[in-house]
């Protein structure tokens, strides 16, 4: 079987299974911490999980009211990160986000000098609360920062602390006043997370909590060393040639504009598309597939993997157009179409068996 792993180094059987044996615990801790505040969304936790595991930056989606600003809070404390929120609003200023140069007098000497106060940005998990909010002078000092990993002030680089991640929120409904992402910076996100109305028992579970004496606690489960343990572990998993190729064909079908006579675009893509997903999107696929299958365990990836991950990595990668919005059909509509017709090739007997044995 061959194999794809560009991480460098490997990590032998034993050492792998002991490791993703351990990750395993942890996420189950993790899981059961962050229950003790939020209730369900279970699907949401690991998206989130699963973006921070691979060092990505993670874009949530939903209406006001579903705790999406707790959620990440919780996680940051579950993960004993430092946590800084930021609320975007029209007149926020990159500085207030980067930090800015102030004039510091020496009382003693009376000599002046610039020193660089550091803002919000220079914590863990950054929660920037309704990003859509702030013009795209603001927006670009955060994307810039989730890009490189750092901040110039002054001509002076400052690196910001690692791990590092910023989990965004949007509100789909109000649009009047926003900002909206330009799809070169959606493309930075590595996942695109959407929250939904919890259920019936969920939401009467949640009216419970909130409206009673009761004060919900977590406990760390990780530090950040053991976070960067986990990412490293994530990159040395390996991945099947006939697993990469078939991420590679999903992100490839999207691209309505690229015509093959040997691969024809399903019909949905041609009717419903205008844009096609890009090279971040087959990386992710890739990246995502590979957390997705140690949280469950595993240190080797499977087709249901890169399903499983299909929709954050996608969802806002491909651009639909008005023949779409007329007949109701979104991204996630477009992408389940995609995972039907798509077909895994070059998977062995031995591989099915196992991929049967994972599915039971």
């Amino acid at each position: 079987m061959t194999e794809v792993n560009p991480s460098g180094p490997t990590i032998s059987e034993a050492d792998a299974e002991q490791a993703v044996a351990q990750v395993r615990q942890a996420y189950d801790a993790l899981r059961a911490e962050v229950s003790n505040v939020i209730v369900g969304q279970d699907e949401v936790v690991e998206e989130l999980l699963t973006a921070v595991f691979c060092r990505g930056h993670a874009l949530i989606v939903g209406v006001p009211g579903l705790a999406k600003t707790l959620l990440v809070s919780t996680l940051a404390r579950t993960l004993s990160l430092g946590f800084s929120r930021i609320q975007f609003t029209p007149d926020l200023m990159p500085s207030d986000i980067t930090g800015t140069e102030v004039i510091e007098e020496d009382k003693a000497t009376g000599a002046r000098e610039l020193r660089f106060v550091k803002g919000p940005i220079f914590a863990n998990v950054i929660l920037a609360d309704e990003i859509n909010r702030t013009p795209p002078k603001t927006q670009a000092a955060l994307l810039e920062a989730m890009q490189e990993r750092q901040v110039t002030a002054g001509g002076v680089r400052h690196a910001l602390p690692d791990p590092f991640f910023v989990l965004a929120t949007q509100n789909p409904i109000e649009q009047e006043g926003t900002y909206p992402l330009p799809e070169a910076q959606l493309d930075r996100f590595m996942f695109m997370i959407t929250i939904d109305y919890p259920g019936e028992e969920e939401e009467l579970e949640i009216i419970r909590r909130t409206t009673s004496a009761r004060e919900a606690k977590v406990k760390p489960v990780l530090t950040g060393q053991d976070v960067l343990k986990v990412q490293e572990l994530v990159r040395q998993a390996p991945v099947a040639d006939h697993v990469a190729r078939y991420a590679l064909r999903l992100v490839r079908a999207t691209r309505v504009r690229e015509h093959s006579t040997e691969n024809p675009k399903p019909a949905i893509v041609v009717e419903y598309l205008a844009w096609g997903a890009g090279p971040r999107a087959s990386q992710f696929l890739i990246l995502g597939a590979k957390a997705h299958a140690i949280l469950a365990g595993r240190f080797h990836v499977t087709p249901e993997d890169i399903r499983a991950v299909a929709k954050p990595v996608l969802r806002h990668r491909v651009i639909t157009n008005f023949n779409a919005e007329a007949d109701s059909i979104t991204p996630d509509a477009v992408i389940d179409s995609l995972l039907e017709s798509v077909p895994v090739e070059g998977e062995s007997e031995e591989e099915k068996k196992q991929l049967d044995a994972v599915m039971r």
